[in-house]
């Protein structure tokens, strides 16, 4: 009976070091890439996980596990078109998205210096629309959604602040042509069609720069 139970423990273990040697590590291929034609993440999104401002890259630690897989879905399926992320989404296999998604919100988020906070008109306009909206066009508060400072909400409402204002006006342009359709009822594309370029400069630039933290960060 030992030395069944010994072979069957043997047996167990090679079973279990097999499925842990077969299971995508999201380090890895963060930092080295997949192996099979996938470039590393870091190479847009910096070592630390915390993007490039200047070239509209975003930061991804700290945000949703969750949230971030389902972007790399939105990617690979195309309801979030981007030339450069589409291919590396499609090169991951399922598993693989995991990994990444868990990796990078898991890491804190980068201690960096927000962008140069917008003054005058500029300013009021975006605090009007951070916190109050424009009801005379419809247009509903950005904190309704994405929560007090733009901290995030839940899975489907990322932090605003945190990321560069070339990311976040980016985004919004993306939303008003259509060349990202991967919101909630459509919400973000309603809502960025009702704002104008002054509008979307002003947003942006504000968010950019209030100082970076995610919900999780904030709760007792």
């Amino acid at each position: 009976m030992n030395v069944i139970r010994i072979v069957l423990l043997a047996g167990c273990a090679l079973i279990a070091n097999s499925v842990l040697a077969n299971t995508p590590d999201g380090a890895t291929i963060a930092q080295q890439g997949n192996g099979h034609g996938v470039a590393p993440c870091m190479a847009c999104h910096a070592p630390d996980g915390g993007g490039q401002a200047a070239a509209g890259f975003p930061r991804l630690a700290g945000l949703p596990q969750a949230y971030l897989r389902k972007q790399l879905d939105d990617f690979a399926n195309g309801s979030r078109s981007n030339a450069t992320m589409q291919p590396v989404a499609a090169g991951l296999g399922d598993a693989e998205r995991d990994a990444v998604a868990a990796y990078y919100s898991r890491l804190s988020v980068p201690n960096t210096t927000p962008g140069a906070a917008p003054s005058g008109e500029t300013a009021q306009l975006a605090q009007t629309l951070a916190t109050r909206g424009r009801w005379s066009s419809g247009l509903p508060a950005c904190e309704q959604c994405h929560g007090p400072g733009g901290i995030g909400v839940g899975d489907h409402f990322p932090p605003l602040v945190g990321q560069s204002s070339v990311y976040l006006g980016n985004e919004l342009r993306a939303w008003q042509q259509g060349s990202r359709r991967n919101d909630p009822l459509q919400l973000m594309q309603t809502v960025a069609n009702k704002l104008s370029d002054v509008d979307i400069a002003a947003i942006s630039a504000w968010y950019a720069a209030q100082p970076a933290a995610t919900t999780k960060e904030l709760q007792p």
